[in-house]
């Protein structure tokens, strides 16, 4: 009987052995299949040849599509071309609180160059404390912005440059008081000659001056960037694996296109939050098009892991935050979208991108690392002497 007990129990052990072989060699197939294909990824998107990269996942309804890169290079208009001299009036006004109404907000109370030329708030405090209506972007990459603001109210730099200066919310200012101000300080007369020619003050010659330092800003080149150009052991397996996640299965593409990581559009992920405390209409109070209810630019992934809070109302306070909001398509409910807006009936609905992708834990958490090679160094800021 003991002779038995003993067979049986060896028999037992030998199996029990034998499975956790197989099991152990199992899973260092697997992980070396896996390893194999992230070699290959690797190999593949740092080549430098894009024409060797895996086809992207897009949804049917992808209104456009480009690829994604390195920035190119900026792109002055004729009519402002840029000089040293401009840029540096232009920086000189960005920081000078005399733009505002009360002579104690200037740009760069909202646009840091610390926190990523954006202010790291949810809603910025302007003129006597009051809060804005929607989160700071950054300016950083502006150059290749195609429009300005979340709803793309503004079409240039030019344009944009008076808009805040004017917002009874924001600087609360008038751009022609501004410049009658700007024109009585005697230290910016040699400025405005030098970036000009002569020392007329216009307001014409602070927007062009404001949008060529705002043009100039741009990244440094982000990890990503050098990636890409064959310096293959920059990145982590993680962050390779990430890459190709927002290529393909994550389906970041349909949106987060081009060097600049914008496909430059407007979409609704279903955030307007109609008919309740936090709504806000989106590009529709620019357009006046009922289709354009609850619709947001697209902001560029350039730096994105420096400008928290994110969304058009800083609602998303980390990056795994938004990924797991995408990931789940925004399973929203018939509540919230709908409204009447000045006696008219607006619906917003959501993209048909927005659907639900099944991605793991680590699946995400591989996305998150590659947003991370997107950010690139921060240089110290100088901060230029104001005239007196």
């Amino acid at each position: 009987m003991k002779n038995t007990v003993s067979w049986v129990l060896i028999l037992f052990l030998t199996l029990l052995l034998l499975n956790n072989c197989l099991q152990n060699r199992t899973y260092y197939q697997e992980s070396d299949k896996k390893q194999s294909f992230i070699n290959q990824l690797r190999q593949i998107y740092s080549s430098g040849d894009i024409s060797k990269w895996p086809k992207p996942i897009l949804d049917p309804s992808n209104p456009e599509f480009s690829e994604i890169g390195h920035l190119p290079k900026i792109d002055f208009p004729a009519d402002n071309l840029f000089s040293k001299d401009k840029a540096l009036l232009g920086k000189t006004l960005f920081y000078d609180p005399r733009l505002s109404g009360s002579d104690q907000i200037a740009c760069v109370s909202c646009h840091d160059p610390e926190m990523g030329w954006s202010d790291n708030k949810t809603f910025s405090s302007g003129h006597e404390k009051q809060l804005g209506v929607r989160n700071s972007m950054t300016i950083l990459n502006v150059a290749y912005a195609k429009s300005l603001f979340w709803d793309g109210r503004a079409g240039s730099l030019e344009e944009q440059s008076k808009i805040p200066i004017e917002d009874p919310r924001e600087m609360h200012g008038h751009i022609d008081i501004s410049t009658g101000k700007i024109a009585k300080i005697k230290g910016y007369a040699i400025l405005f000659e030098k970036a000009f020619g002569d020392k007329n003050v216009t307001k014409e010659r602070i927007a062009k001056a404001l949008a060529t330092f705002e043009r100039s800003n741009a990244s440094l080149k982000s990890r990503f960037d050098l990636f890409i150009d064959g310096q293959k052991n920059i990145l982590t397996d993680d962050e390779v694996m990430g890459l190709h996640l927002f290529r393909t299965k994550a389906q970041c593409m349909n949106c987060h296109s081009s060097g600049y990581f914008s496909n430059h559009l407007f979409e609704n992920d279903g955030t307007s939050s109609l008919e309740s405390p936090k709504e806000d209409l989106g590009r529709y109070l620019f357009t006046k098009k009922p289709e354009d209810a609850g619709k947001f630019k697209v902001p560029s992934l350039r730096e994105v892991s420096k400008t928290a809070p994110w969304m058009h109302d800083g609602s998303f306070k980390s990056i795994k935050e938004i990924l797991e909001f995408y990931n789940k398509g925004n399973p929203e409910t018939s509540k919230n979208k709908t409204t009447v807006h000045q006696g008219i009936v607006l619906k917003s609905e959501k993209s048909d991108m927005l659907k639900l992708l099944d991605l793991t834990d680590e699946e995400l958490a591989q996305l998150e690392a590659f947003l991370g090679t997107l950010s690139s160094q921060t240089m110290p800021a100088s901060v230029p002497t104001l005239p007196d």
